[in-house]
């Protein structure tokens, strides 16, 4: 089957073998695929990255909760944003049918351990023709949500998590640093929370204005008007809550500068490079930083059933659409925010 895969750090579209579903999986043919941000920086900061995570893992007990890394040597194929029909069913499966629609928490079992599907050497992800899905992950789309829509459950699903972590509540207000898919996912969350008065600053005006459709209450180019101005302006008062969503070395550090005393800092912006800051500023501001990763099973639940209940319209998001013939090329336009938000990779 046809799939755009990395390998040794780059992407290239070739045919690879068709994967076969094992006791409680099922193989489903991808209808639509999101490429996420994590996969362009994977390109170029992967080594970096995985060095560290070998960094870590070294010398410090086996944790059977993480899923296998991927060999990059090896064919990878990427991407964890998808939505997709059942093709055929594994053994042990009595809740999914060929023909259900479906979307997926991106991890797989098997007898091996678990595997991030999208980041695997074993469980192409959604740049291909076919996947592999475990039932247990999996949730039907509910009747008339397009496969394009459900797609945007798990960047969704981000946002829902990142907000959660924050506790940010009634009361507070919001400034997002970055807004591509994942600052907008957590405009997206904190509006449907009822939090306010919420702050965007990008450089993008195609980016601020999809801020203002998500509910933003004020957008800025930060290099016209500092974020922070544009929040004591609008309010100044309320306990602020900075979500860090560019994911760039030294936005940290920005978000404490600009952070007033006793602020939280809300880091979701996935770096994969070497960073520093200066600990005083935090010190000095008594700063409360908080990282986040991923979401759980039930914030992912909870997104797909805000999108499908039309809580959120998260179609202007959707600003291009490739066969996977064009994957690569996809990667490349992606680096002009004024031309996309989110590329859906829809295999024929």
């Amino acid at each position: 089957m046809r799939a755009a895969v990395m390998r040794d750090w780059s992407l290239r579209v070739d045919d690879i073998p068709e994967p076969v579903p094992g006791g409680g999986q099922v193989l489903a043919r991808v209808l639509a695929c999101g490429i996420c941000g994590s996969d362009l920086h994977m390109l170029v900061h992967g080594e970096e990255s995985r060095r560290l995570n070998q960094e870590l893992a070294a010398g410090a007990p086996p944790n059977p909760g993480s899923p296998i890394m991927f060999e990059p040597h090896l064919d990878t194929v990427m991407g964890h944003e998808y939505c997709c029909e059942v093709l055929d069913v594994g053994p042990g499966v009595n809740n999914l049918k060929v023909g259900d629609v479906i979307v997926s928490f991106p991890v797989t079992f098997d007898e091996q351990g678990i595997h991030g599907v999208g980041f695997s050497n074993k469980y192409p992800g959604g740049y291909c023709e076919r996947i592999v899905a475990n039932e247990m992950m999996s949730i039907k789309v509910p009747n008339g949500l397009s496969p394009e829509l459900a797609a945007m459950t798990e960047p969704l699903a981000v946002g829902v998590h990142a907000v959660e972590k924050s506790r940010i509540a009634q009361g507070d207000a919001a400034l997002i640093l970055g807004l591509g898919p994942v600052g907008l996912a957590c405009i997206a969350e904190l509006k449907m929370r009822g939090i306010g008065p919420i702050v965007g600053a990008d450089f993008s005006p195609r980016r601020r204005a999809l801020a203002e459709h998500l509910g933003a209450d004020v957008v800025v180019d930060p290099r016209d008007t500092p974020a922070i101005d544009a929040w004591r302006k609008i309010d100044g008062k309320k306990p602020l809550v900075i979500f860090e969503a560019v994911g760039v070395p030294g936005m940290i550090e920005q978000a404490m500068r600009m952070a007033p005393k006793d602020a939280r800092i809300l880091i979701v912006g996935a770096c994969m490079q070497e960073d520093r800051v200066h600990p005083m500023l935090g010190i000095g501001k008594e700063l409360s930083l908080q990282f986040v990763l991923g979401y759980s099973p039930l914030e992912f639940g909870n997104a797909l059933t805000s999108i499908a209940e039309g809580k959120v319209d998260l179609s202007p998001l959707i600003t291009g659409r490739v066969g996977i013939d064009d994957v690569p090329q996809a990667f490349r336009d992606l680096g002009n925010p004024e031309a996309h938000a989110k590329i859906l990779v829809m295999p024929k």
